[in-house]
């Protein structure tokens, strides 16, 4: 009998208890027998990473019928509704509180000029110089910028930048905000699958990131030049959303959200542009992700 590999728990560094946690993964048991058994993976082949089943579950959680979803959502993960813009109770379906707003208080804006700020709550890493990291999660994984941006010419251009990585689970609030101030161009889509990007997912395959749906906006900005930011579609994700018109946006800037599901964003900055703070940069080189909430700050611009 062939012993199967020990399950190894994902954790995290929480900025605001100074702590190593365990997260709390929704779905855990159906997402670990997807990417962890054989008929796991033949399923996800077959239809869990179809754009087909992320509409279907998506669809599901529009109906009025999910709404029974909401409480005991948010009291077995311990939301807190005073953050909430809108009364749990108001809520039309499990979607509609998913992508809630919060009020401007909950999320306050660092108003440092020469900072950047996480784009949206969740679990991040940063790496200081793409080209030299030697893992993403897990040692020997690499980045494939070209595959990643669509463009080879984009790709040569950031290949010794920086980049943060920002995780949302489905716990976590589910808009996403501009983490600098600059001039939006229009999006562009990248069509793709739709696979999970949870640390169990990536873990045995990196490629997801290049492979499932993105989509790429590019800032132009007066002290950090041009800041490429992505939304990456994910397992469940019935969609991505735009809410901002292009043109000059503010830091911390509602820019859009996701439907059901988790899901991540990207932020590349040019060579040499941006110093990251020192605790994410310290749990990254540990292939950590850190837990900080949108408006935070991430890093500053270098000297």
């Amino acid at each position: 009998m062939v012993t199967p590999p020990p399950r190894l728990p994902i954790t995290f560094f929480n900025r605001y208890t100074d702590q190593i946690e365990q997260e709390e993964i929704y779905g855990e048991s159906f997402l670990r027998w997807t990417y962890e058994s054989r008929a796991g993976q033949i399923a996800l082949a077959l239809a869990a990473k179809r754009v087909w089943f992320s509409k279907w579950y998506g669809w599901r959680m529009d109906r009025p019928a999910s709404r029974a979803k909401v409480l005991p959502f948010i009291e077995t993960y311990r939301l807190d509704p005073n953050e909430f813009l809108d009364a749990p109770e108001s809520f039309r379906s499990f979607n509609e509180f998913f992508y809630r707003k919060l009020k401007p208080s909950a999320r306050p804006i660092d108003d440092n000029s020469d900072s950047i700020v996480f784009p949206a709550d969740g679990r991040h890493l940063a790496i200081a110089d793409v080209s030299l990291a030697d893992g993403f999660w897990v040692k020997s994984q690499k980045m494939d910028l070209a595959r990643l941006l669509g463009s080879r010419e984009l790709a040569d251009r950031y290949a010794r930048g920086s980049m943060l990585i920002s995780r949302l689970c489905p716990v976590d609030y589910h808009r996403f905000h501009f983490p600098v101030a600059g001039k939006a161009k229009e999006t562009t889509m990248i069509p793709g699958s739709l696979s999970s990007v949870n640390p169990i997912a990536l873990r045995k395959r990196l490629a997801i990131l290049w492979e499932n749906k993105r989509v790429l906006t590019e800032i132009d900005t007066a002290a950090l030049g041009t800041v490429q930011m992505i939304e990456v579609g994910a397992a469940c994700v019935g969609g991505i959303w735009q809410t901002f018109a292009a043109g000059d946006v503010p830091k911390g800037g509602d820019k859009g959200y996701f439907t059901f599901g988790g899901s991540m964003t990207m932020v590349l900055f040019e060579p040499g542009r941006i110093q990251f703070t020192q605790d994410l940069l310290h749990h990254s080189s540990q292939q950590r992700e850190l837990y900080a909430r949108m408006g935070d700050v991430a890093g500053h611009r270098a000297n």
